[in-house]
C-alpha cells in the first residue's frame, strides 16, 4: 500500500508558510507522510523567498506553485486581507487540477489549509480527502473567529464603539478597539470575508493550532466543553510550531557575542511591520535615552500603511537620511542598527539577548516564549492588538507601549521600557514568567507532552482513512 500523502495549501505570505512548512517536518519525521505544498500567488507577488525554503526541504515534501491569479479587475487600495482570499478563491480551479492529479497518483488522505483556504474543502470531498485547518495564531482568535457570526448580528454599532468589552469563552475581555483590524471597520469588504471565511470554518474535520494546552488553558477547556455543543470540529493544539534559524554567519550574531548577557533589547516589527518617520525619530530618540543596549532589525518608514510590506519586505541601506542626525554615531558603543534582514530565531535564543520589542505577530509570540525573551508589545495591524491583550494581560509577559493623541510612542516611554525591562525588577518579574512558559513549552513537546499527543491524534486519524483495501460492495452491505 502507498504510503499516506498530505496535502498542504498556505495563504500568501511568507508568515504563512513558515510555520506550515514546520509541521510538514514533523509530519514526514515522526509520523512517516509524505507532503505536497500547493502555493497561491497573484501576479505582483515576490516568491523568491518561498521558493528558497521550499528547495531546502527534504524529497518527502514537494511543492508546486499555482499559476498567479490577476487582479486587474479590482481597485488599487483593496485590503491585504480581502486580497490573500480572493487570491485563494481565484486560484481554487488550478488547486482542483493540482488535487486531482495528486489524489490520482498518491493515497492522498488530508487537505490542510490555513486561515483563508477553506472554499477548497469542496474539492475535498470529491476526491474523499479529510479537510482540516492549520489556525496559525492562537485560541483567544479562534474563538473570535467562531464567535464573529453572532456578534455580527446582535451588535449593531462598530466595534471599537462598545462600552462593554468582548467576552470570548475561557478568554480575557476584549475591548472593541483590540479586535481584529479587518473588523473595525463593518461597511470595509474584508469584515464581509472574515465572516464568511468564519462560517466555513466548522466544515472542517479538525483545527490545529499553534498554541499549547498551558499557554492557553482556560480557552481550550471552553473548547472541550462547549465546542460539541456549538456544532465546532474538534480542536487540536499542536504547538509551539516555529522555525528553527541558523546560526551561520552573521555580523549581528558576531556582535552579539561580545555583548554581556542579557543585555541586548532586539527591535523588530516583523517582515510586513512598518512605522512613520515620526515615529522612527521617537523610538531612535526612546533607545539613545535609555542607554540601553540594543540590536535594531531596520527598516524604511512608511507614512500610509502600517502593513504595506506585508507581501515584501521593504529595507534600507541609507540608515542616516532616515534616523536622526548623530545617532549612529552616539550609539555606537551599545547599538547596532541592521538594514535589511537580521536572523530573528539566533537572536532571541543567544544568551545576550534580554528583551524583545516586538509587533506581537504570532510567529514571533512564540519563538520568544520558546527561548524565554520578555516582552515591550507594540501592535500594529492584523491580530497584533488581540495578541498584546493576551500577552500583557492575560500571560503577563509582555508590556503594552501607551500612544499618545497623535498615535505616536513618545521617546521618554520608549526609554522607560526599555531601561525597565532589561535592567529593571519589573523587568526580572516579566523573565521569570517568560521561563516558565518557555519550560511549559518544552513539556508540550516531549516525547509524551500535549502537543506531541494531540498531532499523533491527528496523524492516525488520516492514517486510517483510506487505510483499509474493501471492496466497495462490501463496504455498502457493511
Amino acid at each position: 500500500m502507498k504510503p499516506p500523502h498530505v496535502a498542504i495549501v498556505p495563504s500568501p505570505g511568507m508568515g504563512h508558510l513558515i510555520p506550515l512548512v514546520e509541521l510538514a517536518k514533523r509530519l514526514v519525521v515522526h509520523h512517516h507522510f509524505s507532503v505536497t505544498f500547493f502555493i497561491p500567488s497573484d501576479d505582483g507577488s515576490n516568491l523568491t523567498p518561498q521558493r528558497k525554503v521550499l528547495d531546502t526541504l527534504p524529497q518527502t515534501i514537494s511543492s508546486t506553485f499555482l499559476p498567479p491569479v490577476n487582479f486587474d479587475d479590482l481597485p488599487k487600495d483593496i485590503k491585504h486581507l480581502t486580497r490573500i482570499a480572493l487570491t485563494m478563491t481565484r486560484s481554487l480551479p488550478a488547486l482542483r487540477d493540482s488535487i486531482k492529479a495528486l489524489a490520482e497518483s498518491t493515497r492522498l488522505v488530508a487537505l490542510v489549509v490555513d486561515l483563508f483556504g477553506c472554499d477548497a474543502f469542496d474539492m475535498a470531498k470529491e476526491f474523499d480527502v479529510l479537510p482540516y485547518i492549520f489556525y496559525p495564531t492562537n485560541a483567544m482568535v479562534l474563538w473570535f473567529q467562531f464567535e464573529l457570526p453572532k456578534l455580527d448580528q446582535t451588535i449593531s454599532c462598530e466595534y471599537r464603539d462598545l462600552l462593554e468589552p468582548v467576552k470570548l469563552p475561557g478568554c480575557v475581555p476584549m475591548h472593541g478597539k483590540n479586535l481584529l483590524d479587518s473588523v473595525q471597520d463593518r461597511t470595509n469588504q474584508a469584515y464581509k470575508v472574515l465572516i464568511d471565511v468564519s462560517k466555513r470554518y466548522k466544515s472542517a474535520v479538525g483545527i490545529m493550532i499553534n498554541s499549547f494546552v498551558d499557554l492557553q488553558p482556560s480557552a481550550f477547556k471552553a473548547f472541550k466543553e462547549q465546542g460539541q455543543g456549538l456544532g465546532l470540529p474538534p480542536i487540536y493544539p499542536v504547538g509551539p510550531i516555529t522555525e528553527i534559524g541558523s546560526t551561520n554567519g552573521n555580523d549581528c550574531l558576531s556582535w552579539l557575542d561580545r555583548q554581556p548577557n542579557g543585555s541586548v533589547l532586539f527591535i523588530s516589527f516583523g517582515s510586513g511591520g512598518t512605522i512613520s518617520s515620526a515615529q522612527m525619530n521617537e523610538l531612535a530618540l526612546g533607545l539613545e535615552k535609555s542607554r540601553v543596549r540594543f540590536l535594531w532589525n531596520f527598516k524604511c518608514p512608511n507614512e500610509t500603511s502600517k502593513n504595506a510590506a506585508y507581501f515584501g519586505v521593504q529595507s534600507s541601506n541609507d540608515l542616516l537620511f532616515f534616523l536622526p542626525r548623530g545617532f549612529l554615531e552616539r550609539t555606537k558603543d551599545v547599538g547596532l542598527v541592521v538594514p535589511s534582514w537580521a536572523p530573528q530565531v539566533p537572536i532571541l535564543s543567544h544568551g545576550s539577548t534580554g528583551g524583545f520589542l516586538t509587533h506581537c505577530g504570532w510567529n514571533s509570540t512564540l519563538e520568544s516564549i520558546v527561548h524565554g525573551v520578555p516582552l515591550i508589545a507594540w501592535p500594529l495591524y492584523a491580530d497584533q492588538r488581540m495578541n498584546a491583550v493576551l500577552l500583557a494581560q492575560d500571560l503577563k509577559v509582555a508590556w503594552r507601549v501607551k500612544m499618545n493623541d497623535k498615535g505616536i510612542v513618545e521617546s521618554e516611554d520608549i526609554a522607560k521600557y526599555a531601561k525597565g525591562l532589561i535592567e529593571g525588577e519589573e523587568g526580572k518579574v516579566l523573565k521569570k514568567r517568560m521561563i516558565e512558559l518557555k519550560e511549559a513549552s518544552q513539556v508540550a513537546l516531549s516525547q509524551d507532552g500535549s502537543s506531541t499527543k494531540s498531532l499523533a491524534e491527528v496523524a492516525q486519524i488520516w492514517k486510517d482513512h483510506k487505510n483499509q483495501l474493501i471492496n466497495p460492495t462490501c463496504l455498502m452491505i457493511a
